[in-house]
C-alpha cells in the first residue's frame, strides 16, 4: 500500500536570503521578479510564512538554482546537534526547543560557529581528561610560547570526524570519482568473468602487479600489504571472497587513478595531514565501491529488484555492508536513486560510519535511541530486521538493519561484529521489496525514535535513560511512573509537585 507523506511547511528564509543578496536584489526588486508583495518577501525571509511549493518553483526558474537548494536536511541535522550540545551539563539553563530553532533560523552562520567552538571544547576536555596529572611548580616560570604547526589550526576538529563532516557535505558523491570508476569497469571489461578474477587479470595486464597470500598477515591485523617494489599485492588467507574483490578494487584505484583521489583530497579542505590521510583511504574505498557496483548498472539493477540486498550481493558478488554503502551513494545529478540513510555502528552504540541523503540524523555528541533496530538486531545476528520509524519532527523512515561481520578464528580471538542500518523516507516504500506486507497506514507500526535521550523533545518516552534538555522536570512523591520523573514545557528549571 502506498501512502502519501504528510504535507511538510518548509521554512527557507536564510537560503532565500542569502540569494537574494547573492544576485544584488533589495526585497522589492525580487518581488516584483516573482510577482509577490515585498511584504509577503520580508514575511518569508523572517520565517513568519512558510515557502510554497509553487513559488520555490518560480525562484529556481527567475534565479538559477535547483529544488535542492531549499532542501532542508542540512538545517536539521544542524538543528539536532544544537539540541545535543546545549544539553551538556556545561550549559547551566538549556534552551526550550522552540528557542534553539528560532536562533538556528535567525542565524545559522552563527549556529555554525558555536558548533565548532563546542567541538572544540569537547577536543580539549578529552585532551585534559587524558592527561597525567602533574603537581603544579611552585615558582612557575614563564612559559615560552611555542609556535603551532604551519598546517594546523589551533584547536581542530578530530581528523575522523572532520573527513566524516567533508564526505556528508558532498552527500557522500564524488562525480569524478564515480564517473573514471565506471570507465574503467567498461574499458577492462571486468563483466565479462568473476570480479576477482577480473581484477587480478587487469592488475597484471595493466601494472604487473601478482596477487599472493599469506597466512600470516591476519595474525598482524592486516588484511593485506601492497610490495611496490616487488610488484605484489599480498591478501590475508582466509578473508571471504567480497573482502578480497575490495581488497583488489582499492589497489587498482590507487595504481589507475591516483592523481583524481589526490585532486579530491586537496579540494576538500582538510587541515592536517592525518584528516588527508583518512581521506585518502575515504576516496579509495569510495573508487573501489563504485568499481565493483557501477553506477548505472548498479542503479538498474537496484530499481529492477526493487532494492532487495540479498539479490543485489548475489548478482555483483559484494556484501551485504558493500550494497547497503553503495546504495547510499546514488546522487548523480540527474540520476539520483532513492535518498537513503546509511549507518554502521558498534554494540555499545559507537558510529563507525554514517551518512544521510535524507532528513534522518543521529546523535554525535551522546548516546543514541535505544528504540533503533540497530540494536535489536544484535540479539538476532545475521537476521534482517525491518522498521518502520518516526522521528521527533513526524518524518517517517522505513528501514532495515543486521549485523555483519567475521566469526573469531579461535577460542581466544575476539570476533567482531557491528550492525548496518539502511533507510530511507517511506514516500518511496513502494519501490522497497521490504514494505511488502506492511500495512503503512497504521501508525501504530511507527517506533517513535528519536536522535538521543538529551536532545529528545519527546515528553512521554517509556525508554528514557536521561531528561530531555530544556524541559521542566517534575519529581513527584506520591506517584511513580516506569521514569521516576515527567517532562514538561516552559522553563528547565526542576519543579516538584503532588502526586494525583
Amino acid at each position: 500500500m502506498n501512502m502519501s507523506p504528510r504535507p511538510r511547511k518548509l521554512y527557507a528564509g536564510a537560503r532565500l536570503r542569502d540569494l537574494r543578496q547573492r544576485d544584488g536584489h533589495s526585497q522589492r526588486e525580487m518581488a516584483a521578479r516573482l510577482r509577490i508583495s515585498a511584504s509577503y518577501l520580508n514575511q518569508i525571509e523572517n520565517d513568519l510564512r512558510p515557502l510554497p511549493p509553487a513559488l520555490m518553483l518560480r525562484i529556481c526558474e527567475n534565479f538559477g538554482v535547483e529544488a535542492g537548494y531549499f532542501d532542508d536536511s542540512h538545517e536539521m541535522r544542524r538543528l539536532q546537534l544544537l539540541r545535543e550540545i546545549l544539553s551538556d551539563p556545561v550549559f547551566k539553563m538549556p534552551l526550550r526547543p522552540q528557542d534553539i530553532d528560532t536562533a538556528l533560523r535567525a542565524a545559522p552562520a552563527l549556529t555554525d560557529h558555536f558548533i565548532a567552538l563546542y567541538r572544540a571544547f569537547r577536543t580539549l576536555r578529552g585532551e585534559r581528561a587524558l592527561a597525567p596529572a602533574t603537581p603544579a611548580p611552585a615558582s612557575p616560570a614563564p612559559a615560552s610560547p611555542t609556535p603551532a604547526p604551519p598546517d594546523s589550526e589551533p584547536v581542530a576538529r578530530a581528523p575522523y570526524e572532520a573527513v566524516g563532516d567533508w564526505v556528508q557535505q558532498q552527500r557522500n558523491y564524488f562525480d569524478e570519482i564515480d564517473r573514471a570508476a565506471e570507465r574503467l569497469y567498461e574499458e577492462a571489461d571486468l563483466g565479462s568473468q568473476s570480479r576477482g578474477a577480473g581484477l587480478e587479470r587487469h592488475l597484471l595486464d595493466r601494472h604487473g602487479v601478482r596477487v599472493a597470500t599469506e597466512g600470516d598477515l591476519a595474525a598482524q591485523g592486516l588484511v593485506w600489504r601492497f610490495d611496490r617494489r616487488g610488484k605484489r599485492l599480498i591478501l590475508a588467507d582466509g578473508v571471504p571472497g567480497e573482502s578480497r574483490n575490495f581488497s583488489l578494487a582499492q589497489i587498482v584505484g590507487r595504481l589507475d587513478c591516483a592523481r583524481l583521489l589526490d585532486r579530491s583530497v586537496r579540494r576538500s579542505g582538510l587541515s592536517g595531514e592525518d584528516a588527508r590521510a583518512l581521506a585518502r583511504v575515504s576516496m579509495s574505498n569510495y573508487f573501489a565501491g563504485a568499481l565493483l557496483l557501477p553506477y548505472e548498472r548498479f542503479r538498474h539493477a537496484a530499481r529492477e529488484t526493487k532494492h532487495d540486498i540479498d539479490v543485489l550481493q548475489r548478482q555483483f558478488e559484494v556484501s551485504f555492508e558493500q550494497v547497503c554503502h553503495r546504495l547510499s551513494t546514488l546522487q548523480r545529478p540527474g540520476a539520483e536513486g532513492i535518498p537513503f540513510y546509511f549507518i554502521k555502528v558498534d554494540v555499545a552504540g559507537n558510529i563507525l560510519k554514517s551518512f544521510s541523503a535524507t532528513r534522518f540524523s543521529e546523535a554525535r555528541f551522546g548516546g543514541l535511541c535505544s528504540l533503533w533496530n540497530a540494536f535489536q538486531c544484535f540479539a538476532t545476528p545475521g537476521k534482517l530486521l525491518v522498521q518502520l520509524s518516526q522521528n521527533t519532527d513526524d518524518a517517517v523512515f522505513l528501514a532495515v538493519a543486521r549485523t555483519v561481520g567475521q566469526p573469531p578464528t579461535s577460542y581466544f580471538e575476539r570476533g567482531r561484529h557491528v550492525a548496518v542500518v539502511l533507510g530511507c523516507s517511506v514516500a518511496h516504500a513502494e519501490d522497497i521489496i521490504y514494505s511488502a506486507g506492511l500495512n503503512l497506514a497504521d501508525r501504530r507500526l511507527y517506533v517513535p525514535i528519536g536522535p538521543g535521550c538529551r536532545a529528545c523533545t519527546r515528553t512521554s518516552c517509556r525508554h528514557r535513560a536521561l531528561p530531555g534538555s530544556g524541559f521542566a522536570i517534575a519529581v513527584g512523591n506520591d506517584e511513580r511512573g516506569v521514569v521516576p520523573y515527567r517532562m514538561g514545557g516552559g522553563t528547565a528549571h526542576a519543579r516538584a509537585f503532588s502526586g494525583g
